[in-house]
């Protein structure tokens, strides 16, 4: 009979506990920034802008982002399985860096340009697409197969943790002044930079790629990945699923007007309901890191997208900032569930020579959820107004589960969180 592992094993793998750091101290550099980026265009805008339009300049900030990831994901992700990850992180983490420091930059300047701002978002976009498959593709990578979910679900938490942190930080920087909260996010990028040059130093982490990747063509890879995706359907219906539920259901974007003209908070406000988020996300994160989801995680996963669309519609209609914080909390815990059934299912049945690629899509999926679900809040807002935009989102997750519980039953069936046996 095997002993159960306990919940801190993956921190005996010295690779993994290195890696999990560094990203911990970049998501509270990225989400630190991401408050200071959004206050300031919303603060500039509003000077000579309404409200409305101002928030649909803040939306334009996800889809700078998007952009470049959507053109790029697709390389991102043959290179993931094609060059040694940890060099591509390297890479990735450097530009992160770089872009931060303009951003300081830009912040320090009495009229901030918004132009500029779009196009160095850009390029942190370039630098995500890189990162993203390669970081999520090399976990499997750092510790045993029979502890991958725990490592998933420690890996969540620690972007979860950079949620917390970050935005109540970036909140609190931003109103003693906006370069102070972005000089603090490089310093912050920087010092994730100095761990993954640490990680480099752990030879055993997919330091050459598979000899048959090397003789595939990139356009060969990436037609693999994709078929691989399309054929296996739970994984398509996870990935698709928080694609819609989250697009249509965020409310980041929302936030700032909701803090300045709904609920009156101040920008310290703004960064508390950001991190109010994330600590019901990272709470339910630990929860699940220490008593796993073992069955029916189908149901859970569906589950969890339309308790994510019901918090969000309470929210739309708060006056309260403390219930708008309670239903924000409600649904990061939500979502949460939803993610760690989604990556472990896209890690546990893709093989490690397309993780690169199928992380890639993934990671698309994500960051069109996010970056693009913001620029899609900032549309809505124009048309409906903030109140109006956040009913939609709500509305339209409820929507996209019970259409995907319909279409999507392989998702809907799916037990247990085991890689399939050998046969």
């Amino acid at each position: 009979m095997h002993k159960p592992i306990p919940p801190h094993a993956v921190f005996r793998h010295g690779a993994f506990t290195t890696f999990w750091l560094a990203r911990i101290i970049g998501n509270v550099a990225i989400f630190m920034q991401g408050v200071a980026l959004g206050w300031m265009v919303y603060a500039t805008a509003r000077l000579t802008m309404d409200e409305a339009e101002s928030m649909f300049l803040v939306g334009m900030l996800g889809l700078a982002q998007f952009l470049p990831m959507f053109a790029l994901t697709l390389v991102a992700g043959a290179f993931a399985d094609r060059y040694d990850r940890r060099t591509i992180l390297l890479c990735s983490s450097s530009v992160h860096w770089i872009c931060s420091l303009a951003f300081t930059w830009i912040a320090w300047q009495p009229e901030p340009s918004l132009l500029l701002i779009y196009l160095v978002a850009a390029l942190f976009g370039v630098g995500r697409a890189f990162a993203m498959p390669a970081g999520m593709a090399m976990i499997p990578t750092l510790i045993p197969p029979e502890i991958l979910p725990g490592a998933i679900a420690w890996n969540t938490l620690g972007v979860q943790i950079g949620m917390i942190i970050g935005p109540w930080l970036g909140g609190i920087l931003s109103a003693h002044a906006p370069v102070v909260a972005n000089a603090s996010a490089s310093v912050l990028f920087f010092v994730s930079l100095l761990a993954v040059l640490r990680l480099m130093m752990y030879a055993s982490v997919n330091t050459r790629p598979a000899a048959a990747l090397q003789e595939q063509s990139r356009l060969t890879m990436i037609r693999d990945g994709l078929v691989h995706i399309w054929g296996s359907k739970a994984v398509f219906g996870a990935i698709s699923l928080d694609l819609f539920a989250v697009l249509l259901g965020g409310v980041t974007a929302l936030l700032p007007a909701y803090a300045k003209d709904v609920l009156d908070i101040g920008p310290e406000g703004f960064g508390q309901l950001r991190s109010v988020f994330a600590l019901g996300a990272g709470s339910m994160t630990l929860l699940l890191a220490l008593v796993p989801i073992r069955r029916r995680v189908g149901h859970w996963m569906l589950g969890g997208v339309a308790v994510y669309g019901a918090a969000t519609l309470l929210f739309a209609v708060s006056r309260s900032e403390l219930l708008s914080m309670l239903a924000l909390m409600v649904a990061g815990a939500a979502d949460s569930i939803s993610v760690f059934v989604r990556q472990n299912l896209v890690q546990i049945l893709t093989p490690d020579v397309m993780r690169g690629r199928v992380s890639a899509v993934s990671g698309l999926f994500i960051s069109a959820s996010n970056e693009l679900g913001e620029f899609e809040s900032g549309v809505a807002a124009r048309f409906l107004g903030v109140v109006g935009a956040a009913l939609f989102g709500g509305a339209g997750a409820i929507a996209v589960t019970v259409l995907w519980a319909k279409f999507f039953p392989d998702l809907r069936q799916a037990d247990q969180l085991q890689p399939p046996r050998a046969a």
